[in-house]
């Protein structure tokens, strides 16, 4: 009896572990627009003798498959990005600065290649090579790392509950972690193309990369 219960578990823990995958290609396949509130903590990796310090951020997000999304950061400070599906902006209200990037060039890799723009999980294997990784309290977790080996992360942790995002963790190159945590997630609200249109404030600098 000891070793059925030892291989039921096994089996068990493995079928779990391999939900990860699963639930993340029912997500890009079948959640064609969200709307969510979000949290993020970002930490930098501490220097010798010191604690890691880390800064907590509020806003919004969207978006809408397969090339829009829009992040709203609203606390400590005011920033937004923006994918219209031809241009990446990146606006700073305090400096009153718009960045522009050509948006095929600047999503490959990123965070938002991975819960936004895909259509598929074959889509994203061009980028990532992607593993089931253990479920833990209710959470089904996906380990994505970045195929370029100029990548600025190292790796991205893809949460999800009931079939939608719920966590999404991110470390860069230089150790930095950053854990954004999703609210109130509505699935395939109707979004409108304008939505995600995104005009640079009069007087903003606005430099184009």
């Amino acid at each position: 009896m000891k070793l059925f219960y030892v291989v039921f578990a096994l089996v068990f823990a493995g079928s779990a572990a391999a939900a990860g995958l699963q639930s993340l290609e029912l997500f890009v396949k079948s959640v064609k627009s969200g709307r969510a509130e979000f949290t993020q903590v970002v930490t930098s990796p501490a220097k010798e003798g010191q604690v890691a310090r880390s800064k907590t951020s509020t806003g919004s997000f969207e978006f809408s498959r397969p090339n829009r999304f829009k992040f709203i950061y609203k606390k400590p400070f005011e920033q937004s990005i923006v994918a219209d599906g031809q241009t990446l902006w990146l606006y700073d209200v305090d400096l009153n600065q718009v960045t522009a990037r050509k948006q095929a060039q600047a999503l490959g890799s990123t965070p938002a290649a991975l819960i936004a723009s895909a259509a598929d999980l074959n889509a994203l294997r061009s980028d990532f090579n992607l593993s089931d990784a253990p479920n833990k309290d209710g959470i089904e977790w996906v380990l994505a790392t970045p195929k370029a080996s100029d990548s600025a992360l190292q790796s991205i942790r893809v949460g999800l509950r009931g079939g939608t995002l719920a966590v999404l963790e991110i470390l860069d190159s230089f150790g930095q972690r950053s854990v954004l945590t999703f609210g109130n997630f509505e699935v395939n609200p109707a979004l409108a193309t304008k939505t995600f249109e995104f005009k640079p404030p009069a007087g903003a600098d606005v430099i184009r990369q």
